[in-house]
């Protein structure tokens, strides 16, 4: 689909890169000629992920522990970062989310969401703009959000919430820093089937009939269909692109179904709700 060359030239910094959605947009950008460095919490993940990916694409993969939601850990590893040279292009992957009954939610848990996913995006977009911006450089940021973000979505309230402080403020800097040649993006994934995180996301019973019923498509999403998107707004291809929000679902959101696969949730007790809750924590 792509020239093997694509993002030659390009330097991309992928969080949450270790697994994943993230660990397949990684290896795409990789594939396509980019220096890739992911970056994630636990050093042995991000280790294999890299020989994995350069095994593959032939280039070599270099890796950074960050944990995001620590804003000088953050400013450190960019530090880091740009003693090889600037990054080119950011992509703010790492994210976290379960299920739960909003109203027994603890401020920590709520907290465990939204530091990693809205106030770790912030950091990092921070970090990289403001030494684009010092240095005279131009930069490409894109932003994983979800369709919650401007639709909402039960049981996920500190997702939902922070997805949508993420795209305000893609679209806030897209304006802003646009004049100083940086661009800023979003896309929102529908359903891609990830090992862990979708036990996480849907213990036993938490599912009356297949997910892929709530989507026109029929189907679940292809990581290389995610994978070439992304690796198509990191491009020069999609210069004139900043600002949006590109939906990559196979028209769920569309359709209006927001979860009606997961009715049962709504039919817990609190007694079932914290069987879920030490079945998600199992699966961590």
């Amino acid at each position: 689909m792509f020239k093997d060359d694509l993002l030659d030239g390009k330097r991309i910094l992928v969080t949450g890169g270790g697994t994943g959605l993230g660990k397949s947009m990684a290896s795409r950008f990789s594939e396509l000629g980019a220096v890739v460095i992911i970056a994630g919490r636990r050093e042995a993940v991000l280790e294999e992920t890299a020989a994995e990916i350069s095994a593959r694409s032939g280039r070599k993969v270099h890796t950074k522990r960050l944990d995001v939601r620590d804003p000088d850990m953050v400013e450190r590893v960019f530090d880091e970062i740009w003693a090889d040279g600037p990054l080119t292009s950011l992509l703010n992957n790492a994210a976290g989310n379960f299920i739960a009954q909003t109203e027994r939610l603890s401020s920590r848990a709520f907290d465990a969401v939204t530091d990693i996913v809205l106030g770790g995006t912030a950091y990092c977009t921070l970090a990289a703009g403001r030494r684009w911006i010092e240095a005279g450089l131009g930069g490409n940021i894109l932003s994983i959000v979800t369709t919650a973000a401007w639709t909402g979505q039960p049981f996920t309230a500190p997702s939902a919430a922070a997805k949508a402080g993420v795209l305000a403020l893609m679209r806030t800097l897209a304006v802003e820093w646009g004049p100083k040649h940086i661009r800023t993006a979003a896309i929102a994934p529908g359903y891609f089937h990830t090992d862990g995180a979708w036990d996480r996301m849907y213990p036993e019973g938490a599912i009356s009939e297949p997910l892929h019923n709530e989507i026109p498509a029929r189907r679940m999403g292809d990581h290389a269909e995610l994978a070439n998107l992304a690796s198509y707004i990191m491009s020069d291809a999609a210069s004139y692109i900043t600002g949006e929000c590109i939906v990559i679902d196979g028209g769920r959101w569309l359709g209006g179904a927001n979860g009606f696969a997961t009715r049962p949730l709504f039919t817990w007790d609190n007694e079932r709700w914290d069987r879920a809750r030490d079945e998600m924590r199992g699966a961590r």
